[in-house]
């Protein structure tokens, strides 16, 4: 930790704003940087952190704030949950008081080199699938990020020379001097409108923040049809070597599928894999699977190396994760589809009729995006949530089944009633999970356990 930060830092009174994964890394490596840290959170920290925090003696409130000592700080790392527009995070920048990510507060004790993926879909597997390879090949390597440990923690008390970090919008708006020495951006479509003042351009804005501060020494990964990145690009400027990948052989591509082969070719490496030798099937997988191929071949990582990792990786919990067979029909949980987009890949990679579950917290979604796939594909929709109106007056014209449901177990039920053998209950709400569920994780597990119980009570019969 030998760098410009650690003299000045050294003393400085440090407040964290929520006590989840990052806020209590950033607040163990204050301490290990010999500051004076005020750890804050407004609801009652769950025990995994409480237990840190009382280890390690880190000063603490929870189930409030205190605004006069939180006012008093040099420096603030705030959780990426809090919207810089609460009221408390607009008096602390009102006061002149640097309000950074923990990526950012961690990124400045550290020299390790940084592999970022962002984008609105598809960023945690491929996160999981660039750390995969990168580790099987030997690196000594973190996984940082909204996946693996807090960043600050690693760096604190567990450092590595590569981190792979899954970095999401709202961590994105808190770094100012942090550099990704390999930028990934998967795509980019609507999602957390709401956070953005329902702009467009606003969140585009935030996601292409992973440039800044990249040098010609560094890459730029990206999906090359993507309209708005494409349309970004023409007023981004950027020293960084630009990798794009492609479903189909297009020129600048360095990484595209033809005839069943998918090709990479960055500097001084060109090497290709079958794509049936991918573990991990669909359009959209294929585009996990060139974005990690391609972070791990500028790394130098061998050919041989990258190709069995790309072969043995195991999907992620929660994205197409088959459950079971019942009756003949396949359950799967793709319950991290919170936005339209991600629900369009899951639909592509569908080859069976689909009853399909949609719904929860709206934020601004379009469904018109996914509407050919459903005609083509889906021959029932459950629609599942506190309020399903948005969903029911959408797509009543355009499918002849739709069902009205307020809770896991009815609507699998009512998707068991309407699914037979052969076709598949796919779980890909759209949504995010908020109005009937802790998080898009116990949405999952929950349709899983009915799942499960489903198909108990079938081979009791």
């Amino acid at each position: 930790m030998d760098n410009k930060y650690i003299e000045k830092y050294k003393g400085k009174k440090l407040v964290v704003i929520g006590a989840g994964e990052s806020g209590v890394g950033a607040a163990v490596l204050g301490m290990a940087l010999g500051m004076d840290v005020w750890l804050t959170d407004s609801g009652e920290i769950p025990a995994k952190y409480r237990e840190m925090i009382l280890e390690r003696g880190i000063p603490y409130e929870e189930k409030g704030h205190t605004e006069s000592r939180i006012l008093d700080a040099d420096i603030c790392v705030k959780s990426p949950g809090v919207p810089p527009t609460v009221p408390l995070v607009r008096k602390i920048t009102e006061k002149g008081i640097p309000v950074l990510s923990e990526i950012e507060f961690a990124g400045r004790f550290t020299n390790a080199r940084m592999v970022c993926i962002t984008g609105s879909n598809g960023k945690t597997t491929t996160t999981l699938l660039t750390y995969h390879i990168l580790s099987d090949a030997g690196l000594d390597v973190g996984l940082a990020g909204n996946v693996g440990k807090s960043l600050a923690l690693q760096v604190a008390e567990d450092p590595h020379e590569i981190y792979v970090i899954e970095l999401s919008s709202f961590q994105l708006e808190n770094m100012y001097d942090f550099k990704a020495d390999i930028a990934v951006i998967m795509n980019i479509t609507p999602d957390h409108l709401d956070r953005y003042d329902h702009k467009m351009e606003n969140y585009v804005a935030a996601k292409f923040r992973i440039l800044q501060n990249q040098t010609k020494e560094d890459y730029f990964i990206y999906w090359q049809d993507d309209p708005i990145i494409r349309e970004q690009l023409r007023s981004v400027q950027s020293e960084a070597l630009r990798l794009p990948f492609s479903d189909h052989p297009e020129e600048g591509a360095a990484a595209y599928a033809e005839d069943g082969i998918v090709h990479f070719k960055v500097p001084r490496e060109v090497w290709d894999i079958p794509r049936d030798r991918l573990s991990l099937p669909g359009l959209h997988n294929l585009y996990n699977s060139m974005a990690a191929g391609l972070s791990a071949s500028v790394l130098n990582i061998r050919k041989e190396k990258i190709r069995s990792a790309l072969e043995d990786f195991e999907a992620v919990e929660h994205r197409l994760q088959y459950i079971a067979t019942v009756d003949g029909v396949r359950y799967v949980n793709d319950s991290k589809a919170t936005n339209v987009n991600s629900t369009w890949y899951a639909l592509e990679s569908m080859t069976t009729p689909v009853v399909l579950i949609l719904g929860g917290k709206d934020k601004g979604n379009d469904y018109s995006e996914i509407l050919p796939l459903v005609k083509e594909k889906v021959k029932a929709i459950v629609a599942m949530g506190v309020d399903n109106s948005k969903i029911l007056d959408f797509f009543k014209d355009s499918i002849e089944v739709i069902k009205d449901t307020h809770s896991i177990r009815e609507a699998v039920e009512t998707c068991r009633s309407l699914a037979a053998e052969g076709d598949t209950v796919l779980l890909s709400p759209c949504c995010a999970s908020f109005d009937l569920f802790k998080s898009y994780e116990d949405r999952g597990h929950q349709f899983a356990a009915v799942v499960r119980d489903l198909d108990k009570s079938d081979n009791t019969l």
